[in-house]
Parts: structure tokens; sequence; C-alpha cells
């Protein structure tokens, strides 16, 4: 394998597809233990994916030759101030998706850190008998709802097309 730093990425996206793949084939089985292997799934699919954004943080840093081209974190390149220093458009764009809560980029940052969270039981309203029937409980607050394969195929195809746009733009001529 090359040591570019392009390739880091391209594993990374592999592997998420791989994951993914994998992750359909135990929603559609019949195994006693396919939801467990659908998640082990969906949490490889959102680590390699993370693992592709480095990829490209690293692939852009080490192009501009910044001095935290090898962080372990893409947040560390993924912040305004990384800007203040050098202005780059690619990782600019980054930051900007990086920061809106609604962009798919933002996401996938959100579920990744996720990852490492402990588990927390769902709230549950206290047993008191002198209470009535009928108790509104967190009409706010909706359950949250598994990724779906689709939507981190949706991300996968994203971070692949940054990808490619931005190795058009960073080649030197």
């Amino acid at each position: 394998m090359a040591h570019e730093l392009y390739t880091r990425t391209n594993q990374k996206l592999f592997f998420a597809g791989l994951a993914l793949e994998a992750m359909a084939k135990a929603r559609d089985s019949r195994a006693m233990n396919a939801q467990g292997l659908e998640q082990a799934e969906r949490e490889s699919a959102i680590f390699h994916l993370y693992g592709a954004l480095l990829g490209l943080c690293h692939e852009i840093a080490g192009f501009y030759r910044l001095p935290q081209a090898s962080t372990p974190r893409a947040e560390d390149l993924l912040s305004p101030k990384v800007l203040e220093a050098i202005a780059i458009p690619e990782m600019a764009e980054l930051v900007e998706l990086a920061q809106h809560r609604e962009t798919w980029l933002a996401q996938l940052l959100a579920s990744y850190h996720k990852l490492y969270l402990p588990p927390s039981a769902p709230r549950k309203p206290k047993g008191d008998v002198t209470q009535p029937l009928i108790i509104a409980v967190g009409a706010d607050e909706e359950p949250e709802q598994a990724l779906t394969r689709e939507e981190m195929e949706a991300w996968r195809q994203q971070l692949k097309g940054l990808a490619i746009r931005f190795r058009e733009g960073l080649s030197e001529c």
C-alpha cells in the first residue's frame, strides 16, 4: 500500500461501505442476534466514516503543511482557530459544515461522540398512586431514532464527493 495521505481516506471509506453492507445483511437476517449485529455494524460504519473524515483533514493539512497535520482528532482541524492562521478554502468549507447542527457533517461528528457516552436509561415517571393516571411526560422529548443505513450511506457519498472535489483543487500542476 502506498503511504500517501489519501490512501487512509480511501481505505476508511471502503471499510465504511463494508460495514454498511454487513448492516443491511444483519437487518435482513433471521438470526437471534441480528439486532446486536446490526448495532455493531452501525457503530463500525460511524467509526470508519469518522476515520475517513480525519483522513481527509490530514490530506488537507498535509498539503498546506499545517502544524496540526498529524492530530488524532478531526475536531482539532475543524475549528475556526485553524483558519485564523491561514485561510484554507477546503478547511473553511469543512468548518462551516461542522458548525451547523443540521448538516450531515455535524450529525456525523455528534454520532461519533455518542459512541463514547455511557448508555442512559429512558426517563420514567415516578409511580405515585396519588397522581392522576394520565401524566404528560416530556412531550418535547422524542426517543432518539437509530441511524439508518441509508442516512449513513448518504454521509459516505457526501464525504467521498468532497474528497474527490478537494483532491482536484489540491493537486499541484
